[in-house]
């Protein structure tokens, strides 16, 4: 099997996702809250169709690879190729009709993601990466992507989910970011790195992220020309606290004031 091969089946994957999905959004559904603490961690039939559907699928093709998903937990997880999936990383904004979401699909062989997707069936965009190069396509055609130069932090434009997702000592490192870059945004989800590998922005910093929330992004923003690590600069594939930027001049100056 092919690099091509599984390209090609990860858009199976992300076209069936979405024609599940996608009937769910903008209507009536019921929300379940996965969360025991004061928090609140939506989860969706849509969350769970979309999940459901790729798996029987994976097994369907492979059923010697192994699946790591957010809704319905994790099976061979040991495997040499294994599936990351989350079916709608944003739920917050889904349920609030927002379409700043999209499912993540992320192929990782031996450990390391090798093919990761983002797909948004309400737009029409798929951002894609296999850690070498990266595409776009979507209702303005298909593209390469590329991120873009940027020199240092106060010239950057940085992103995070939202700060009161970081816990307190989190969120005063991440002052420090704030205090240097051009511009700080909150929002976005998986959007974000997305328009980082597009060269629309220069830093994404986020605390608490899972190995499904963030697998699939790797090689489309390392494929763009991006680096993704976490705030040690070690691997992000296992997800916690992690910084993405387009440019490595960023990311090293972001790595020294988030201690790493």
């Amino acid at each position: 099997m092919t690099v091509i091969d599984f390209s090609a089946f990860i858009g199976r994957l992300a076209t069936t996702s979405g024609e599940v999905i996608l009937p769910f959004f903008r209507t009536s559904l019921s929300i379940d809250n996965k969360s025991h603490a004061k928090d609140f961690d939506p989860v969706t039939e849509a969350d769970r169709a979309g999940e459901a559907v790729m798996r029987r699928i994976i097994k369907y093709h492979f059923p010697q690879h192994g699946i790591v998903g957010e809704e319905f937990g994790n099976e061979r997880e040991d495997a040499d190729y294994v599936w990351v999936l989350d079916p709608i990383d944003g739920t917050k904004s889904f349920i609030a009709g927002f379409p700043i979401w999209g499912t993540l699909i992320a192929l990782l062989h031996k450990g390391t993601p090798v093919f990761g997707m983002m797909h948004q069936p309400f737009i029409g965009e798929r951002f894609s990466g296999d850690n070498a190069t990266a595409n776009y396509q979507g209702p303005s055609g298909a593209r390469k992507l590329s991120t873009r130069r940027c020199a240092s932090l106060k010239e950057a434009a940085c992103y995070t989910t939202s700060p009161l997702l970081m816990n307190e000592a989190d969120r005063a490192t991440f002052a420090k970011i704030e205090n240097e870059v051009r511009l700080s945004r909150y929002g976005g989800d998986c959007y974000s790195y997305c328009m980082l590998a597009a060269g629309h922005l220069d830093l994404v910093v986020e605390t608490e992220l899972k190995p499904y929330d963030i697998a699939a992004l790797i090689p489309i923003v390392t494929g763009a020309g991006g680096v993704v690590t976490n705030w040690e600069g070690k691997p992000a594939q296992n997800g916690g606290r992690i910084v993405a930027a387009g440019d490595r001049r960023v990311h090293e100056a972001a790595l020294k004031l988030l201690g790493g």
